[in-house]
């Protein structure tokens, strides 16, 4: 395999987005020292943050389970700035986060910078607070060592940032099985935009919010056949590490269980092999087949749509949400409709169902997407 930023690190991440609590809502920073311990001493060294996680108590975390009991050396550190946040009103409060959370996780620097959760709705803010300018700067200071972007919209918007923004040093994108193929993430197409570019990749979502590690029942039918042993979380994330290009592999684990589950089979990380490869695509069939609306998407519905809704496009959104969190849903329902009609535009007019070959209700389950609207 060819070299790139992060070969050599540990291909699974601490992500330090879900961390234990205790029953007052605080996080249990000795739970979370135990799990940093544990992870550490498995030859992991990739922890990431941000600015908004638990509104500043995950960057505190790690500094009290991390950076004051551990030496600078022994880990790595990603956090992120998120300039469109409704509390950063200018381009000085926006800057202020990356100082901030210096100070919260007392790591003197950061090994991995990011612009966060880049989308059509809010990237220009990006622009319009000179923060590419300003983190390029801070890497020039040292302050950080690689910076990239979060991101968690269309390929065509990805291929624009990397165009313009060839300095950044890798990109931080939603990987799983789930949603290699889906068009309200496009995982496949933007992960080959980023090799493309020779951009390396961090995985975040390699569960899918947890709902890969609890699928549905035919899924969970699917890995059982095949007479292995580990965990159905094990498959999602195994399955984002074997990919070409990764950097990492981000699981926001919440206690010492999952913390073990995971080093259970990355610390000797191996990927899948091609028979693992085809219980994968196998348990991909049963998501598609688990179907609340049976379109095929062959698209004869939106050639002549006088309101250019993407109606496949916004049914799978609708059959693949279950389990997944409101947001996240949201979020792909409108990187589908970015540019075009939403559900709400239809003015049933009836043409999509005089030509659809499954005789779809159309009109009625797009009334039904509706709820996928905010």
């Amino acid at each position: 395999m060819a070299d790139y930023l992060g070969k050599d690190i540990f291909k699974l991440g601490f992500g330090l987005m879900r961390l234990p609590k205790n029953p007052d809502g605080s996080i249990d920073i000795p739970q979370v020292s135990q799990m940093a311990d544990m992870f550490l001493a498995a030859g992991g060294t990739y922890f990431d943050t941000a600015y908004v996680y638990d509104n500043g108590a995950s960057e505190d975390a790690f500094r009290k389970a991390v950076a004051e009991r551990h030496p600078r050396e022994s880990y790595t550190l990603a956090t992120k700035l998120c300039a469109w946040l409704p509390q950063c009103p200018d381009e000085e409060s926006a800057k202020q986060q990356f100082y901030t959370s210096l100070e919260r996780t007392g790591a003197g620097y950061f090994d991995f910078y990011l612009l966060h959760a880049l989308q059509r709705s809010n990237y220009r803010k990006f622009d319009e607070y000179h923060i590419w300018d300003f983190v390029r700067g801070l890497k020039e200071q040292g302050l950080v060592k690689h910076w990239g972007f979060s991101f968690h919209a269309d390929p065509e918007l990805l291929e624009e940032l990397l165009n313009a923004h060839p300095e950044v040093d890798f990109v931080q994108l939603q990987i799983n099985y789930a949603d290699w193929e889906n068009p309200g993430v496009a995982g496949r197409k933007n992960w080959e935009i980023c090799k493309a570019h020779g951009k390396p990749v961090t995985v975040m979502e390699p569960v899918k919010g947890g709902v890969l590690a609890d699928p549905i029942d035919s899924v969970k039918a699917v890995f059982d056949r095949s007479g292995s042993k580990a965990s159905y979380a094990s498959w999602a994330i195994r399955y984002a590490a074997s990919k070409e290009n990764i950097i990492t592999v981000l699981s926001g684990m919440s206690d010492l269980a999952q913390m073990e589950d995971n080093l259970g089979y990355m610390r000797d990380f191996r990927p899948l092999t091609p028979e693992e490869e085809a219980v994968i695509a196998e348990a991909q069939e049963a998501l598609n087949e688990d179907k609340s609306i049976p379109c095929t998407a062959c698209h004869y519905c939106t050639g002549g749509c006088p309101m250019e809704i993407p109606i496949p496009e916004i049914f799978t959104v609708q059959n693949r949400k279950k389990g997944s969190p409101h947001f996240r849903t949201v979020r792909e329902y409108n990187i589908v409709t970015q540019g075009r009609g939403k559900a709400r535009d239809c003015i049933r007019c009836g043409q999509c169902e005089a030509t659809c070959p499954q005789q779809l209700h159309i009109i009625s389950l797009l009334d039904l997407c509706r709820e996928l609207e905010e």
